[in-house]
């Protein structure tokens, strides 16, 4: 498949249909059009000419009837032509969608959550509307400059040579300013970006904001970022403005030509008035099918640099895979071995986030993760459901390398509750049974019994049934902590990791969930990550992280005794509680 096969890849036959109909009804007007200025001469010259009404009658209505065949041949490339292009901008945004699904988080990264909502948005609008015109206007145009040109030439070869002058200048012209304006384009769509971060950041944070009182600041901002995005669009349409008025001067300096030469011939004899009048109709086409080529121009190079990026998309390969030969048997027991791990955020850095790490971690065992900010526990349990892939080293799950246990298969055994809290728009159930979309009322409940939430939610007039704004807006930090913790109970896993999931609620609400976890799922791997020593000091096995290290591990009583980070931790924390 060529590179730009990719745009129109899984295209639907019936948009196939409409996409070849289009240029063919397309052809069909610009023939009609192109008899439409013979005939009218003819009338003029023979009937008109002669005092022969029934001459002008009869061929008057053949002109009429290719009127209206025009007419329908238009409206038909019409409606073929939305039909192809909101096919075609559908399947290009599934595509682009479906793609961003399989990216990993580096992926993400690497493109930005903004950057991507432009080229889902924007960028596809502009490549439909490309499309739209690639198989209308870009059949029309041509065709009719090229018959319009040949008729021209038929009708008076003398007078005819005046466009074929015009014509290749305008080419070398449009070329020029083409080469000129794509990289300000490109430079544009850059800006949008920028933009849209500004604006995605500020409603997100809109609470914030106005607890801070930055309204005022975050006006400015906008400001700035939208400037930039006016300064670097005419900065791109600085060069594309002269494209009309060049052309319309030397169309127009030609017409007057012709109409003075033309004069002069009709004077002398030597051609008739409704030749003249049916050769200026032709110009005036040919003049109006190099304006649609204008047309086709400017969109073309903005357009470019649209598909530039939606195939920077497209032909992304996503960084975690599965491998060729994988053994797809469910994950059994939940045991999680780290060997000799280190990872880096890029292939090209030399400093690393995690250090030759080496953990293991029994079945059904609680391990608690303790750390600094930024010590790297967060990235050292999205190792284990492959949310980064290792530098180097191996994560085991059941004595498995996870590289080689399929996605679908070891993320269907690994619930994950991560530090950010992530509820959708719908009912408080709809958001559970991402979890397990079919689970019963009563397994839903169970899960929230465990999670300490049931309690809160049955408090709302609608229960289960209450409908959340986009994020969960209408839930304090604590009860979306605890949705979450029951949506991922919900999966029923084999190894349940909690990434500072309970940092909002108190020390009574953590330790009843802790509890509930403990005694009601005995089986399941439970890792927890906190900042609160009260979160994890209960565990099987603790872990101290440093600097993407592990400095120490050992129960709590162990830890106190041996490790001296951890030491500063609980007692700092001892005061700040007396």
């Amino acid at each position: 498949m060529t590179k730009y096969g990719k745009l129109v890849r899984g295209l639907e036959k019936k948009y196939i249909l409409y996409t070849a109909l289009t240029p063919v009804t397309m052809l069909g007007e610009v023939a009609m059009e192109m008899l439409i200025p013979l005939i009218m001469a003819k009338i003029i010259d023979v009937g008109i000419a002669s005092y022969d009404i029934n001459y002008v009658v009869k061929v008057g209505l053949i002109m009429i009837g290719a009127a209206c065949l025009s007419l329908i041949m238009g409206v038909l490339s019409g409606r073929f032509a939305a039909l192809a292009s909101t096919g075609f901008a559908h399947n290009l945004r599934k595509n682009l969608f479906q793609k961003i699904q399989d990216f990993s988080f580096s992926n993400m990264d690497k493109f930005g959550t903004p950057s991507l909502v432009t080229r889902l948005t924007s960028d596809v609008t502009n490549a439909q509307n490309t499309y739209q015109m690639l198989i209308r206007i870009t059949v029309r145009a041509p065709a009719m400059l090229i018959v319009a040109s040949f008729m021209t030439y038929f009708i008076n070869k003398e007078l005819s040579s005046f466009i074929f002058i015009i014509v290749p200048i305008l080419a070398v012209i449009l070329t020029l300013i083409a080469t000129k304006a794509f990289p300000r384009f490109k430079e544009m769509l850059k800006r949008y970006d920028v933009l849209n971060s500004d604006v995605q950041e500020n409603l997100t944070g809109i609470r914030v904001v106005k607890s801070f009182v930055q309204e005022q600041q975050e006006n400015q901002k906008f400001n700035n970022t939208a400037d930039a995005v006016r300064s670097a669009q005419l900065k791109a349409e600085q060069i594309i403005i002269f494209t009309m008025p060049v052309m319309q001067f030397m169309m127009y300096t030609a017409i007057i030509v012709i109409l003075w030469f033309g004069g002069v011939q009709i004077i002398g004899g030597s051609m008739q008035a409704g030749e003249l009048i049916s050769f200026l109709t032709y110009v005036n086409q040919i003049l109006m099918s190099l304006m649609m080529l204008s047309m086709i121009f400017v969109m073309l190079v903005l357009a470019r640099a649209s598909i530039a990026r939606i195939l920077e998309v497209l032909e992304e390969e996503p960084a975690i895979k599965d491998m060729a030969s994988q053994n797809s048997q469910a994950v059994q027991s939940g045991s999680v071995e780290f060997k000799n791990v280190s990872f880096t955020y890029s292939k090209h850095s030399t400093n690393p986030v995690l250090k030759n790490i080496n953990l293991t971690i029994k079945p059904g065992s609680v391990v608690g993760i303790i750390g600094g900010t930024g010590s790297s526990k967060s990235t050292l349990v999205q190792m284990i459901p492959r949310l980064y892939d290792v530098t180097e080293g191996q994560v085991l799950v059941d004595g498995r390398d996870v590289r080689d246990i399929p996605m679908v298969t070891l993320r269907d055994s690994v619930s994950m509750v991560l530090q950010k809290n992530v509820l959708f728009s719908g009912t408080i159930k709809e958001n559970l049974k991402w979890g397990n979309k079919d689970a019963t009322d009563e397994e839903v409940t169970q899960a929230c019994i465990w999670a300490d939430a049931d309690g809160f939610v049955r408090s709302f007039p609608d229960g289960y049934d209450t409908v959340l704004g986009q994020g969960g807006v209408n839930l304090s930090g604590g009860q979306k902590q605890r949705l979450c913790i029951a949506r991922a109970l919900l999966k029923n896993p084999k190894i349940l990791i909690l990434d500072d999931s309970t940092s909002a609620v108190d020390t009574a609400t953590d330790a009843r969930i802790r509890s509930a976890l403990k005694n009601n799922l005995p089986d399941v791997t439970k890792i927890i990550i906190a900042q609160r020593i009260t979160s994890v000091q209960d565990s099987d096995l603790i872990v101290v992280m440093d600097d993407g290290a592990i400095a120490a591990t050992g129960t709590h009583q162990e830890l106190l005794e041996t490790s001296e980070i951890y030491r500063e931790v609980y007692e700092s924390q001892q005061k700040g509680r007396e």
